[in-house]
């Protein structure tokens, strides 16, 4: 596939116009919602419905991808212990067609993918979406709260640093390191369906 550049965000605590204002800062053109849930009890200004009306109000296109990419994927399969396994869920055939989707449109407009977090590396859309997509050829932005910009790579050092992992080792690669770093983090923040876990064999 040719390159092409996804943004994400979090629409953490924002109100909707400071949410737009992200979006128009960086010339965002369609935004695709990655939650599983598209509801904020919190922040009803991302409710599905509402945020779509609002959005199509500024000239921004809206649409759903939390059946294809979202963190609370249906299906027992997904699950180990009742927490999610994110390596699983990135080769089911759905999650697959959600990411060529994200593909297909962001070579013809300026995409960003939604989720909750403000902090991108506590949200599936870095650790699960974000690196399949970069495994595709893709070049993905983190947008922050405040309006700045950090590049996945760069996301990626900032969690191995977090996580205290050394950032250089000789007998392992940045890669390993960097499977290592989202694979704790994974461990941290994936979703626990707490029936499947209860039903789990001790």
């Amino acid at each position: 596939m040719s390159a092409v550049e996804v943004f994400t965000i979090g629409h953490s605590n924002h109100s909707f116009e400071r949410f737009s204002e992200l979006l128009r800062l960086h010339n965002v053109a369609t935004v695709a919602d990655v939650r599983s849930a598209p509801y904020s009890r919190a922040n009803p200004d991302f409710n599905r419905e509402f945020l779509k009306t609002m959005l199509g109000e500024c000239g921004i296109t809206y649409a759903f991808l939390g059946r294809e990419l979202g963190a609370r994927p249906e299906g027992a399969q997904f699950y180990q212990q009742g927490r999610v396994q994110y390596r699983v869920l990135a080769q089911s055939p759905l999650f697959r067609a959600g990411l060529d989707r994200v593909i297909k449109g962001a070579e013809s407009q300026r995409l960003a993918l939604l989720c909750a977090e403000k902090e991108p590396l506590e949200c599936h859309r870095t650790l699960l979406v974000s690196r399949e997509l970069v495994a595709l050829g893709a070049s993905v932005v983190h947008i922050h709260a405040d309006g700045r910009l950090e590049s996945y790579a760069d996301a990626m050092r900032r969690l191995v640093k977090m996580l205290g992992l050394p950032e250089e080792d000789l007998f392992r690669s940045s890669e390993e390191m960097i499977a290592d770093a989202c694979a704790m983090q994974e461990e941290r923040i994936a979703y626990v369906n707490e029936e499947l876990r209860q039903e789990a064999p001790k």
